[in-house]
């Protein structure tokens, strides 16, 4: 600093940069762990749409779908569709790419699981007057 500014308006300069300094810090916190969740987007008559994330080892909960949907991949990774019977489907996931699932068997179950090492995102639409 040099010695011909005054002492005042060096504390000055120093107390008005305070606030940033403690914002800065408050933005550097770590953020919360991430969860395996469901967050709608949208809904109507026609169509339902949410987005999922899926974490690694957690998958999400057995569950059926009537209606035909499309995913659309947010985050790349391996999803596996693994059905009640034991069956199951590998999606490997681009993201901006769109994958078709036809809606399930009436009775049938299945469970979405994170086969990779990092979460999976996807958008998801569901066409609620198509069976």
């Amino acid at each position: 600093m040099p010695t011909s500014m005054p002492a005042a308006f060096a504390l000055c300069l120093i107390l008005s940069a305070t606030p940033f300094v403690a914002h800065a810090q408050a933005a550097s916190s770590p953020a919360p762990p991430a969860s395996t969740h469901r967050i709608t987007q949208f809904e109507n008559d026609a169509v339902k749409v949410w987005r999922t994330t899926i974490q690694p080892g957690t998958p999400l909960p057995l569950h059926h779908h009537d209606h035909p949907r499309v995913l659309i991949a947010l985050a790349p990774g391996t999803l596996k569709i693994v059905e009640e019977s034991g069956d199951t489907k590998t999606i490997n996931l681009k993201v901006g790419e769109a994958y078709w699932l036809p809606a399930m068997p009436a009775g049938a179950l299945h469970q979405d699981v994170n086969a990779s090492g990092q979460p999976i995102e996807v958008m998801v639409v569901e066409l609620e007057k198509e069976n």
